[in-house]
């Protein structure tokens, strides 16, 4: 077996692929228009790297989100959407074949393995460069500096929250009538996925829309150093998309190195007593520079318009969810998520008003520091230009201050057809902020 966490790292990056694909020579920019590939057959060194892997990682089926079944092996098969999905390695991997994650919640939070072999990231973002080499570069976005005069002993948090575009629903449901189809294929969106993570490098990453957490994030991000936990929802509308990968849900990671796990809690939403479609992960971390301890969740309330009462009473009962587990508002909290909600609309204010005494990161970036930025997503479908605030990152200002913030793309980079694109893998754009616990905050912990 070919053990080295490079070619495990390029078995999980490649086996979508048709063969691996080579750097272009240094100095060279990726080409666009993007060209497909011819398929070429797959190398016997990526096949063992890849059955070196399978252990690691889980699959599903339109049936639900299934748990392994020891000792059964998946028979060889093309198992694809469109030309999305996993075809090598579908064909290598175990199946897995239980109940579904309700049942099994021991699914839900990533085994850790004691024989991890780490993935230099520069490793990985060369195998990802090599896969995108025909694509436009990424686009530059700055951080703008926020708080210089609040000095700290100890590294800045850095927080990224996105909502990555479940594959099924790009594919299959989203009508993004002005995306290539092109564009959408996991081989290489994958590859821009993983890019704009290893762009920012973040200490905690919170991710909605995540259908391929175990084949594709959960191994390549574990070999980062990264612990992860998923968390599904129970009738995900990628099950009615034929040849899926499993249902999408809510992924938090974070760095081992810099954090120690204190308690999870998986968290179905629930509205007027109801139990919904709609979830959150809460997690209590301990820094392990300072030993202090804060909060951190990641949610994805219920879309569309007309729904706006329904996701009010989803983000009330997820705010008493958080009074709880901070023990009202005394460990320092930080909330990610799409609330597929307006400034204007009732759940902004909740969290607004809360008595968690929470403040929305991204209004810093405005002149006065009480505006949301103009959009967090611009796409175009069947029913037209669709340009909306939808993502936030909220912080405990009393005990948190932002240091810095990721600047959005302009309406310029982000170009006539809007996203996803060539250029960008979903729908959302990523929010990244930089924190630091206030040092006057303790007194109140």
């Amino acid at each position: 077996m070919y053990q080295s966490p490079r070619r495990l790292c390029s078995a999980l990056l490649q086996r979508d692929a048709p063969g691996l694909r080579r750097l272009p020579a240094p100095g060279l920019r990726r080409q666009s228009p993007p060209q497909v590939a011819a398929s070429r057959p797959a190398s016997p060194r990526l096949l063992e790297a890849a059955w070196a892997v399978s252990g690691a990682a889980r699959s599903s089926s339109r049936a639900g989100f299934l748990g392994p079944k020891v000792g059964e092996l998946q028979q060889p098969s093309a198992c694809s959407m469109g030309n999305g999905t996993s075809r090598l390695y579908s064909a290598l991997a175990k199946t897995l074949n239980s109940s579904t994650a309700s049942q099994h919640p021991e699914y839900l939070v990533s085994p850790d393995p004691e024989h991890l072999e780490p993935i230099d990231p520069k490793e990985l973002l060369e195998e990802c460069r090599a896969v995108l080499h025909t694509r436009p570069p990424r686009f530059q976005r700055d951080f703008v500096g926020l708080r210089t005069d609040c000095p700290s002993s100890h590294p800045p948090i850095r927080v990224m929250q996105w909502n990555i575009l479940a594959q099924a629903l790009g594919e299959g449901k989203d009508n993004f009538v002005q995306c290539p189809v092109e564009a959408l294929k996991w081989e290489e969106r994958k590859c821009l996925i993983l890019e704009e993570i290893l762009a920012y490098q973040p200490d905690i990453l919170c991710l909605e829309e995540v259908d391929h957490y175990f084949d594709t994030f959960q191994p390549l991000l574990s070999r980062l150093g990264y612990q992860g936990t998923f968390f599904p929802k129970p009738w995900s509308p990628c099950l009615d998309v034929e040849h899926n990968n499993g249902p999408d849900g809510c992924a938090l990671f974070f760095l081992q190195n810099r954090f120690k796990l204190v308690n999870s809690a998986n968290i179905r939403l629930t509205a007027m007593t109801l139990k919904t479609n709609q979830v959150a992960i809460a997690q209590t971390l301990e820094c392990k520079e300072s030993g202090r301890q804060f909060c951190i969740a990641v949610t994805h309330l219920k879309a569309r318009t007309g729904w706006e009462q329904f996701r009010s009473a989803q983000g009330c009962d997820l705010l008493q969810n958080l009074q709880s587990i901070t023990h009202e508002a005394k460990i320092p909290l930080i909330v990610c998520g799409d609330f597929n909600a307006e400034p204007t609309e009732e759940v902004y204010k909740l969290f607004a008003s809360s008595s968690l005494n929470l403040n929305s990161a991204y209004k810093l970036l405005s002149a006065d520091g009480q505006s949301e930025p103009p959009y967090t997503t611009w796409k175009i479908r069947i029913s037209g230009e669709c340009r909306h605030t939808l993502d936030y990152i909220w912080y405990s200002k009393h005990a948190l201050s932002v240091r810095s913030a990721l600047d959005l793309l302009t309406e310029e980079q982000i170009g006539p057809n809007r996203l996803p694109s060539f250029h960008y893998p979903s729908d959302h754009l990523s929010l990244v902020c930089d924190f630091s616990f206030n040092e006057e905050s303790d007194e109140l912990l």
